[in-house]
């Protein structure tokens, strides 16, 4: 079996936030799937996925608070800001993270760990609705 489906993602202000729920939803035929991997890819150069903490909402604050002061906003000597100042950090920090993630598919779910849950980083002040390709490859039930 393979599925593809683009799921727009809501738009989010910018920061760390848990979107598993949000992508599921987006592809009810992963019930279907006995075994399989879901690859998402996130059709965007200033936003992120990565996997992380489902339950504490603190780690999501904090992950927004390491990366900005890893990659401030407004330092000089960089030349592409035609968006604003937070252009070229959300690229830099979009590059650190990924576009993209792979995920096992088990007995029609995702094969998450307990506490572990996909993360969009809205790297922009404003970045609006994101868009996330899933493929989804396996087994049928």
């Amino acid at each position: 079996m393979w599925q593809q489906t683009l799921i727009t993602l809501r738009a989010r202000p910018r920061g760390f936030h848990l979107v598993t729920d949000e992508l599921i939803k987006g592809l009810p035929e992963l019930r279907a799937c006995r075994v399989g991997l879901l690859h998402l890819w996130l059709q965007h150069t200033s936003a992120s996925l990565t996997i992380n903490e489902n339950a504490d909402p603190a780690v999501r604050r904090d992950f927004e608070r390491f990366f900005n002061r890893l990659i401030p906003q407004g330092t000089d000597g960089y030349e592409h800001n035609d968006e604003g100042l937070d252009d070229l950090p959300a690229h830099f920090k979009a590059s650190v993270l990924g576009c993209q993630i792979s995920l096992p598919v088990s007995a029609g779910r995702l094969a998450l760990g307990t506490w572990q849950g996909v993360y969009l980083g809205e790297h922009r002040d404003h970045g609006g609705a994101r868009k996330v390709l899933a493929t989804l490859h396996g087994e049928e039930a």
